[in-house]
């Protein structure tokens, strides 16, 4: 299916930007979210006619990503799980705990699909570097302390 993304979308295109994606990505996330529209006559010429507006909302968006990303840099967050004398914790540290110590710690929005967890969730105690993407140019680097609750 041809769409017409009106924001940028990572590893598919910028503002504008005509794509063919899967019949299921356009019309159960793209088309939903309000990220794409189908790319027909009559869209195309309503973007033309609306692409100065997106623009800039697409530019607020970006400066609000990076006072954000400003803020952000250089964060340690505090996560306490329960753990065994060798340092294993019973479970594991996921996005969601991390989204919610970043709530916790007064940084609101920050939705766990925005964690980015290279190595998968943390299953021992230690530091370890978190990459938050907070739009598809700007990213923030945070350090997650996992200390162990031995009861």
């Amino acid at each position: 299916m041809q769409v017409i993304l009106l924001e940028k979308v990572t590893n598919l295109g910028d503002l504008g930007d005509v794509v063919n994606v899967r019949n299921g990505y356009a019309r159960n996330y793209l088309i939903p979210q309000k990220i794409a529209r189908r790319a027909t006559e009559t869209a195309l010429k309503e973007f033309e006619e609306r692409r100065a507006e997106l623009e800039k909302a697409q530019a607020d968006k970006l400066t609000a990503a990076e006072a954000l990303a400003e803020r952000l840099g250089g964060t340690k967050v505090v996560i306490t799980q329960k753990a065994g004398v060798d340092g294993r914790l019973f479970g594991s540290v996921t996005t969601m705990d991390i989204a919610r110590a970043l709530d916790r710690d007064g940084f609101a929005g920050i939705e766990k699909s925005r964690v980015r967890l290279n190595d998968g969730a943390f299953k021992a105690t230690g530091e370890y570097p978190v990459e938050i993407a907070l739009h598809p140019d700007i990213t923030a680097e945070i350090t997650v302390e996992v200390s162990g609750d031995i009861d």
